[in-house]
This record gives C-alpha cells, sequence and structure tokens, in this order.
C-alpha cells in the first residue's frame, strides 16, 4: 500500500501554505505529493490526472478538505464515487476524521461516511455558491458608485481632435487617421462616436 497526498490551490496566487502545514505531520515522501494550482472548475489538472495513474488499489489518499475533490455537490460525489468504488482506494480527509474510509468497513460505517460527505458536499457547493453571490452583490454596488472594472480605457493622442476635423473635412481618411493615432478600428470608431456624442451635447 502507498500513501499520497493531493492538494488544490484554486489560483495561481493563491498560497499553499495552510494545506501544506496541515498535511506535513502524515510523513508521505515529497515524490507523491501532488499539487495543481489551477482552477476547480474541471478536473483537466496535470497533477491530479498523474496521481490517478499511479493509484492502486488499497492505496491510500490524503486531502486536506472535501472540497478539493470539486467545486459543486455532483462533482465531489462523483470524484469520490471513482476513487473509492473504480479505483478501490482508502480517502482520508483530514478536517474531518469521519471521513476516513478505513474507519469502518462494515454497513454501518459506510452508511455514516457516505451521509458525511453528502452533507459537507452540499456544504462545499451551498458556500461557493454565496462566494460568488456576494462578489457579485459587491461588484454591483461598485458599479452604482462608480467604480470601474476593466482595462483603463487607453488615452488619447493629443491630435486626435484636429484628426477628426480633417477626416470630416474629407482632407483624410479613417485609414490615415487610426494610423496616426495607433488606434485599433473597432478602439477608433468607439472613441470617434464617444467625441461625435460629446460635441453634439456641447
Amino acid at each position: 500500500m502507498a500513501e499520497y497526498i493531493y492538494m488544490r490551490v484554486s489560483a495561481i496566487d493563491q498560497n499553499e501554505d495552510r494545506q501544506m502545514l496541515s498535511l506535513s505531520e502524515l510523513k508521505v515522501p515529497p515524490e507523491r505529493t501532488f499539487m495543481d494550482k489551477q482552477s476547480g472548475k474541471d478536473f483537466d489538472r496535470p497533477a491530479y490526472k498523474e496521481l490517478l495513474k499511479l493509484l492502486k488499489p488499497g492505496d491510500l489518499l490524503y486531502i486536506l478538505s472535501i472540497d478539493r475533490l470539486g467545486r459543486n455537490y455532483d462533482e465531489i460525489q462523483n470524484q469520490w464515487r471513482i476513487l473509492t468504488k473504480e479505483r478501490g482506494i482508502d480517502i482520508s480527509v483530514v478536517d474531518m476524521p469521519l471521513l476516513d474510509t478505513r474507519l469502518s468497513k462494515d454497513l454501518m460505517g459506510t452508511f455514516i461516511a457516505d451521509l458525511v460527505l453528502q452533507i459537507l458536499s452540499f456544504v462545499a457547493h451551498s458556500e461557493r455558491d454565496n462566494i460568488r453571490k456576494r462578489q457579485a452583490d459587491g461588484i454591483s454596488a461598485a458599479r452604482a458608485r462608480g467604480v470601474r472594472f476593466g482595462r483603463p480605457a487607453k488615452k488619447l493622442p493629443e491630435n486626435f481632435v484636429a484628426l477628426v476635423k480633417l477626416l470630416e473635412s474629407g482632407r483624410l481618411t479613417a485609414t490615415e487617421v487610426m494610423e496616426q493615432t495607433g488606434l485599433k478600428e473597432s478602439t477608433f470608431y468607439r472613441r470617434l462616436r464617444e467625441h461625435r456624442s460629446t460635441t453634439h451635447k456641447t
């Protein structure tokens, strides 16, 4: 039997120290510790794929928390089934000792573990939904206050207005104005519309 650790951090800039600290006492060799620094939106992840190739019946996989297996209820349930039923391995969820398939293999033990798994999967799913809702509410509130998101608008060349006048008088073509301003076509026409709208208002 071999022991493995799987960790996932949800973004490249997220720190894995918390997971490393919690799992360091397990004494699993570094070469059997796998970590993905990617979004959990799917399971197309290099380290997880490599781990699946190595797992054999009777092996033990440690994960810190149940949400490392997926982002929603169905995905967590599916991955648990694949690992425990199809691959025949044991799983130990470090921050939830009841979710340790080694504890009891009888009917009652399996029932309790399955029940706890379903509850925790639902909680993980609900928490992600709540996070997304709070983020959406925060963005809406910020926009209502006038906060702008995305890249800042590219500053217009100082001669933009003069070039527009030459364009409107027929002395320059739109292509020539774009070449002189360095603006892409879509940006040029958008800024041209904004300029004309401002001019007409005044």
